[in-house]
């Protein structure tokens, strides 16, 4: 049976790695990274820092990602995507032939809006998986900011930039985080009492913040992010947002 183990990997930094990400890498028999097309190199390169930097031995095997078709309806198309990842794994590892577990490194933590899981359980025959959690974006966020998650004893809704732009802000909803956001769908709601802090390569050398009423740094989040992803050729970013005197 293949032992298939998900490494949670923070949000771009070696330091956010655990000391059981750090085993598990050592301890690997095969490493499998994802090349995302042109202009994206920066996120394989990354993946073989992180593994030089904790001194994996394993080997690596590099696999193309499959593009998605945007000519299908959204929840079909992403099963498809993720039908092809699978059968990408699967042809990828049986050309290498692990002689134990197969590692991937995963962005942030493998469980919070990540489909590397949902994929793994495609494979057939179904693999042994081992899931090492990572420090996400919401922590990596708070964490730059110096805020808490929460208000005293409040809730908090994690939500999505398309849920954002089809359904507006969760009724009752206190303080709310959004990612996948590529098209800052801030931008449509009603500004007066939000703030917002906002935060692009959270972690890494390039880190970007901004914070600030919505009115006043949503603006300026929009060109930040427009000119981050034109240097970069990709962004990772997420924000949170709160109803003021809350």
């Amino acid at each position: 049976m293949l032992e298939l183990w998900l490494v949670g990997i923070g949000t771009g930094n070696p330091n956010h790695l655990t000391l059981e990400g750090v085993e598990a890498l050592r301890g690997a028999a095969m490493i499998l990274i994802p090349r995302k097309g042109p202009g994206k190199e920066d996120l394989a390169d990354l993946r073989h820092h992180i593994l030089a930097r904790v001194g994996s031995p394993a080997p690596v095997a590099e696999f193309d990602m499959p593009v998605r078709d945007e000519s299908l309806p959204y929840r079909e198309r992403v099963e498809y995507w993720h039908d092809q990842i699978a059968r990408i794994w699967t042809q990828t590892i049986d050309r290498s032939r692990p002689s134990g577990p197969v590692a991937m490194l995963v962005w942030g933590d493998p469980g919070l809006y990540d489909s590397t899981i949902r994929i793994a359980q495609r494979l057939d025959p179904s693999p042994k998986l081992r899931v090492v959690p990572g420090i996400t974006a919401l922590q990596a966020l708070t964490a730059a900011h110096a805020i808490p998650f929460n208000t005293v004893n409040g809730a908090v809704t994690v939500t999505t930039g398309r849920k954002l732009r089809d359904h507006g802000w969760p009724d009752g909803a206190e303080t709310l985080v959004v990612m996948l956001d590529a098209e800052c769908s801030f931008q449509r709601l009603d500004t007066e009492k939000l703030y917002i802090w906002w935060g692009g390569f959270l972690g890494m050398p390039d880190q970007v913040l901004i914070q600030g009423p919505l009115a006043e740094a949503g603006p300026q989040i929009v060109i930040a992010r427009a000119e981050a992803r034109r240097r970069h050729g990709w962004i990772m970013d997420t924000y949170m947002l709160r109803r003021t005197g809350t």
